[in-house]
């Protein structure tokens, strides 16, 4: 195994999903923007990056968190979680139905402006993306364009976890939270516009305050993995 690869592997292993960090050790300003950066290029489907990326460092707004986080309040565990504990927190958001269908402002504001398509080429390919929402049921309402979108985040999410391990950089993903209230926290007391975006999942980084308890495992590669 050359040395790049043994890299990706020795980092997957020293991955776990961390439950208290070492509050003394803050992430590098440097070594946290790579993190962002290899979220802001993360593939998307159709290149939509139906996404935003809210990084919570206050201890006050920390704190607004917390009650409607009980995946990362560390109530369960007996300790302040990952709320109180890591060195940045990160809010994944993901775009809503309205600005997501194949006619949305936002589709031709990104085509045009942001891809620099020429106008012929917004068009069709628009029309791409018209005949691939129509034609799917899990995509032809707005209950499928959100939950579509939401599943986009997990992409950048593991882009973002990769890039920390490849760092030395502990991480842990967070599903556990009122999506209800968080975003009225969102749209009140952080300034996200709540008709664009809502909540999708937390993600913790810093550095592990404990070493796991026990040695990483997983199934088999003859279990899960088939060549046809």
């Amino acid at each position: 195994m050359n040395n790049i690869n043994k890299q990706i592997i020795d980092a997957l292993y020293l991955r776990h999903a961390c439950k208290l960090f070492d509050k003394n050790k803050i992430i590098s300003k440097e070594n946290f923007e790579t993190i962002l950066e290899s979220a802001r290029l993360s593939p998307s489907s159709f290149g939509f990056e139906p996404w935003k990326f809210v990084v919570v460092q206050s201890p006050e707004a920390r704190e607004m968190l917390r009650e409607y986080s009980w995946g990362a309040n560390g109530e369960r565990y007996g300790h302040e979680g990952q709320l109180g504990s890591a060195s940045h927190f990160v809010l994944l958001l993901s775009k809503k139905a309205k600005h997501l269908k194949y006619d949305s402002d936002y589709l031709k504001h990104l085509f045009k402006d942001i891809k620099k398509l020429p106008d012929e080429m917004v068009e069709a390919y628009m029309n791409v993306v018209k005949n691939f929402q129509s034609s799917n049921p899990d995509l032809n309402n707005d209950e499928g364009l959100e939950k579509w979108a939401s599943k986009q985040t997990y992409i950048p999410m593991t882009t973002m976890m990769h890039s920390a391990a490849l760092l030395g950089i502990d991480s842990c993903p967070i599903e556990g939270f009122d999506s209800k209230e968080i975003n009225k926290i969102l749209k009140n007391s952080f300034g996200v516009n709540t008709e664009e975006y809502k909540i999708s999942l937390m993600l913790a980084f810093g550095y592990r305050k404990n070493e796991e308890m026990f040695p990483k495992s997983r199934r088999s590669s003859e279990d899960v993995i088939s060549w046809i």
